[in-house]
């Protein structure tokens, strides 16, 4: 029998693709009209627009071993050198994040006072084994309040768009517990991991991951649109599960497609559709894991494309920019998407994607579109000088966004996993679970996909 993925966003396509490339029988089941999920791009006056993410970084084989195995690998297009540098809305204005140790000593990211206190954790001690801890906590703990307000909580901003106070280190920047649990001292733990890998390189050669910002050529969307096109009859779109039933030998699925019901037999059934989407798949079945997924939080976001036209306002440098919670503004961040990758507009063009929302305002997510234009407007002009009047806008809003890994989230999914185990062949995978970014989901897809295969009919 078939096995039954229910759900054509990233996690979804990349599972079935790699069950049908080995042999095996899926069918992808996508509520919507279309694949990808929050993944997707759109071209629009002379500019492509991401609807969600807009790059990886490239340092996961899998993603590599993926792009390589769809034709994709020369198709991958790294951020322009220009995008290097990043900013950081502190104490009134944009600052430079240092590249390096040294340039952290004499940049002006922090107040003297507080780099004295992230040189500090060179001494910093290691957490009580067994013990969940906050981010915050994490942070001031080896880096200081203020390290931890203006930096750490910036960085989980541009991935989490989370409560600093809320997200567990453990889940969501686990290299971390990592360092500190091998090494005690953060900093310490960075040079010898960066020591060894150097040592791990043959003199003179270079690694084949390049570890740089990326995407492809086209947008994130190219992926999409070449695994939906291997996959062919494979995807059912418009196609609503609405039932699961445990049955001899497999599966039994509900499936309401172009206003018709029918049932479909699996052998096993992979759910990776959003966790509020199978908690209630989940709830006849299994009252206790459904409350389980179903107690996975997300923040909303709006992502706010402006679009310049050439010569109107200049080409900003680097990547973008985050802005700490603390500092009470009303946009999370902007990336210079046009200097990130400028083949993504006509030539001389600029183009700014602002997010909005997040854990700490999601009601701001609520505004109508011209609110949310003319939110991003004004801040941009405040915190980074753009006068000019776009000659595009665009908005895209995700109610319910990104994943929260709040503390006690490495539990939940031990409680997932363990619940799971009462119900051979349903699997669970997506951004939900064990990893925010498109690396994770392709990661973790992937592995789904060889257990499977590995496990046999």
């Amino acid at each position: 029998m078939t096995v039954a993925v229910v759900g054509g966003g990233i996690s979804g396509l990349v599972v079935a693709w790699r069950l049908c490339s080995r042999g095996r029988d899926a069918v992808v089941l996508e509520t919507s009209s279309r694949l990808g999920g929050a993944v997707s791009t759109r071209a629009q006056q002379g500019f492509l627009l991401e609807t969600g993410p807009n790059s990886f970084l490239d340092r996961e084989p899998a993603t590599r071993e993926l792009a390589s195995a769809l034709n994709l690998e020369d198709r991958i297009r790294v951020a322009d050198p220009a995008a290097k540098r990043r900013y950081v809305y502190t104490r009134g204005r944009l600052r430079s994040v240092p590249a390096s140790p040294p340039a952290f000593l004499g940049s002006d990211i922090l107040p003297p006072g507080a780099k004295l206190r992230v040189i500090g954790e060179l001494f910093s001690g290691r957490a009580a084994a067994g013990v969940d801890e906050s981010l915050a906590d994490f942070g001031r703990r080896h880096l200081g309040r203020t390290a931890t307000r203006v930096l750490l909580d910036a960085v989980q901003t541009g991935i989490f768009a989370g409560d600093v106070e809320r997200l567990s280190v453990g889940a969501t920047f686990p290299q971390l517990v990592k360092l500190e649990r091998e090494h005690r001292s953060l900093i310490l733990g960075a040079i010898q991991a960066r020591r060894a890998q150097r040592k791990a390189l043959p003199p003179g050669s270079t690694p084949k991951l390049s570890g740089a910002l990326s995407t492809f050529e086209g947008g994130l969307g190219t992926l999409i649109d070449t695994l939906g096109a291997s996959l062919g009859d494979a995807v059912r779109v418009g196609a609503t599960v609405e039932g699961l039933t445990r049955v001899d030998g497999g599966w039994r699925l509900a499936v309401s497609e172009q206003g018709r019901r029918a049932e479909l037999d699996a052998s096993q059934v992979v759910l990776a559709a959003p966790a509020y989407v199978t908690k209630g798949l989940l709830q006849p079945l299994d009252v206790e894991l459904a409350a389980r997924v179903g107690g996975i939080e997300y923040a909303p976001i709006a992502v706010v494309h402006l679009g310049f036209d050439a010569a109107t306002t200049p080409a900003p440098d680097g990547f973008g920019f985050l802005v700490p919670p603390t500092e009470g503004r009303r946009l999370l961040g902007a990336i210079h998407a046009s200097t990130v990758f400028p083949f993504r507009v006509e030539a001389g063009r600029v183009l700014y994607t602002c997010m909005v929302g997040g854990a700490k305002r999601p009601d701001l997510v609520g505004l109508d579109e011209p609110a949310l234009v003319a939110l991003a407007r004004e801040e941009l002009e405040a915190l980074a000088g753009v006068t000019a009047k776009p000659s595009l806008t665009q908005v895209y809003r995700w109610p319910r966004g990104i994943p929260q890994y709040t503390v006690g989230h490495l539990e939940r999914m031990a409680a997932v996993d363990q619940g799971l185990a009462r119900w051979p062949g349903l699997h669970l995978t997506g951004n939900a679970y064990k990893g925010v970014g498109l690396n994770d989901c392709i990661r973790n897809g992937l592995q789904l996909a060889d257990a499977l295969v590995a496990a046999g009919p």
